[in-house]
């Protein structure tokens, strides 16, 4: 616990104040600046924008105020890719050849260099993460967390600045960039990370960090390889059955989950090393592990939940029917039978220990296949998403 959660917990007037109360004039100005942003975007683009696009761009602005209310960490995130990727924006000046012709843009600031530093920068994390867990370092896990932060701005800022790039191709090629295997790579890594540095602040937990980032930069490993044997990081137009407005929340809802299962997985590998006494005295209790596995596979239920149900109505819209048996939906239902499981069996039947922690390691190889595997060896409705 840090000085400022104890500061919390010691204040008597902390626990009666309902979240509202304790926002205050930077809370308004976040949100106010959000809103403006939205305003413009909607005074630039709104002829561009059908009625959904518009309650996004304005649901969007709302979420985010939300979630950094209750997160200020995140709130100076939204701001900081914002603040970049507007000044990328502009060193461009509508013409995508100063990608490679401006300084700031071909080494820092265009999509694939930020990509790029984006992925750099996690691999020092997780060196940085496991360095301080076995050195009881509290500067350097401190240092890796900064890391990991400026590795998640770095990402988004990729992926906006990516978006305004594919405009610059043609405006019919322009897309919001979660599209395809690379992008949703990326996606993911900042997903995870994400949720990851959120719980790291709840809990304490810097000790997980360089489990966590074992996963991250496995994804990480796959995006350099299908940078650089594929070329994957060239932007193409969507496919015909990803030109719906879906898309935009579908796939975000689907890797909340897919992020927080693999979190949880991460956990859970801590969890048994330490049940096994190994790193048990550099580790958080196993109490806190067990608590943190939880919560992450609650969270990534309960959007993962909400993408299929996206996901079946994007399917009625498109081909004509809720579910088909494809195997992207079936390997879908059977990743959410496998977490409704888990679930049922530690909130209603009270199972603890290894055998959820194994679980939820298996349960990250079904994950992974449902979300790789089948792209690789299955075919079907989703064939766009062949590697």
């Amino acid at each position: 616990m840090n000085s400022n959660e104890l500061g919390n917990i010691t204040n008597p007037d902390y626990h009666v104040k309902t979240w509202w109360q304790r926002l205050d004039w930077k809370d308004g100005l976040y949100a106010l600046l959000l809103a403006m942003g939205a305003v413009f975007a909607y005074s630039q683009y709104s002829q561009h924008m059908d009625a959904y696009e518009i309650g996004f761009l304005f649901g969007a602005a709302a979420a985010l105020s939300y979630v950094g209310w209750q997160w200020r960490s995140f709130a100076k995130l939204v701001l900081a890719v914002g603040v970049i990727s507007l000044f990328a924006i502009y060193l461009y000046h509508g013409d995508q050849a100063r990608a490679t012709q401006a300084f700031l843009l071909k080494y820092l600031i265009s999509s694939q260099s930020a990509v790029m530093w984006m992925n750099v920068l996690f691999v020092l994390a997780m060196l940085v993460y496991w360095f301080a867990l076995f050195k009881r370092s509290d500067f350097s896990g401190k240092f890796a967390s900064a890391l990991t932060w400026i590795a998640v701005l770095m990402g988004f800022v990729g992926l906006m600045v990516r978006w305004y790039e594919s405009y610059l191709i043609a405006p019919d090629v322009g897309h919001i960039p979660i599209s395809n295997l690379y992008e949703v790579f990326i996606l993911f890594c900042l997903i995870t990370s994400l949720l990851y540095l959120h719980y790291e602040q709840r809990f304490n937990t810097r000790q997980l960090g360089g489990f966590v980032l074992i996963i991250v930069n496995a994804a990480v490993g796959f995006i350099l390889w299908y940078t650089f044997d594929r070329q994957a990081h060239t932007i193409q137009p969507l496919v015909p059955a990803l030109q719906s407005y879906w898309m935009k929340i579908h796939v975000p809802a689907n890797f909340v989950g897919y992020g927080a299962f693999s979190l949880a997985a991460m956990v859970a590998s801590a969890y048994l090393l330490a049940k096994k006494g190994i790193l048990a005295s550099r580790l958080p209790s196993l109490d806190v592990l067990e608590d943190v596995m939880y919560k992450s596979i609650a969270v990534g239920f309960a959007f993962f939940t909400i993408a299929t149900i996206l996901g079946a109505m994007w399917a009625a819209e498109a081909w004509g029917g809720y579910w088909s048996w494809d195997p992207k939906e079936t390997w879908a239902l059977i990743v959410w039978l496998n977490y409704a499981a888990w679930l049922h069996l530690r909130m209603v039947k009270g199972l603890r220990g290894p055998v959820l922690a194994w679980w939820a390691l298996v349960g990250l190889i079904v994950t992974t296949f449902a979300f790789l595997g089948v792209n690789m060896f299955l075919s079907g409705l989703h064939s766009y998403g062949e590697l």
